[in-house]
């Protein structure tokens, strides 16, 4: 995969004066089965959140409240995606490494998943990701 395989994906949007109202769906705006759901909040100042890639995992990242920025790498090129919207989201195919930043205060992000929460499909050295990459592993 590559940075360019992130796509910026809108999510529909019913405005109405008593407050607007989102939603997405699995196999349609998330492009994906949804096997898990999370959410990364009160983020202290200064702190990244991420910092790994997933082998199998597909993710896809809505900001509910304030703002942050995502850090997609392939190992060769990169790309920085500021989430401040809860009318879009970000795709991110497994096999690109990320990190979260720039957290403004009482921000929320939710993110689906593809796979179940598995602790052996994260990598979190990046030189090691890279390797991977070039040898094709992921």
């Amino acid at each position: 995969m590559k940075v360019s395989d992130c796509k910026l994906v809108d999510i529909p949007r019913i405005l109405d004066n008593r407050g607007n109202l989102s939603f997405v769906e699995q196999n349609r705006h998330v492009p994906f089965t949804i096997m898990r759901t999370y959410w990364i909040y009160d983020v202290p100042g200064g702190e990244d959140r991420g910092g790994h890639a997933y082998i199998k995992n597909d993710e896809f990242i809505i900001a509910l409240s304030g703002s942050f920025d995502v850090v997609v790498s392939d190992g060769n090129s990169e790309s920085v995606f500021t989430m401040n919207r809860s009318y879009y989201g970000l795709y991110i195919p497994h096999g690109l490494w990320r990190s979260i930043r720039n957290f403004s205060t009482n921000s929320l992000a939710l993110e689906f998943g593809s796979t179940h929460y598995d602790p052996d499909d994260y990598l979190y050295d990046f030189d090691s990701f890279k390797a991977m990459k070039a040898d094709g592993k992921i």
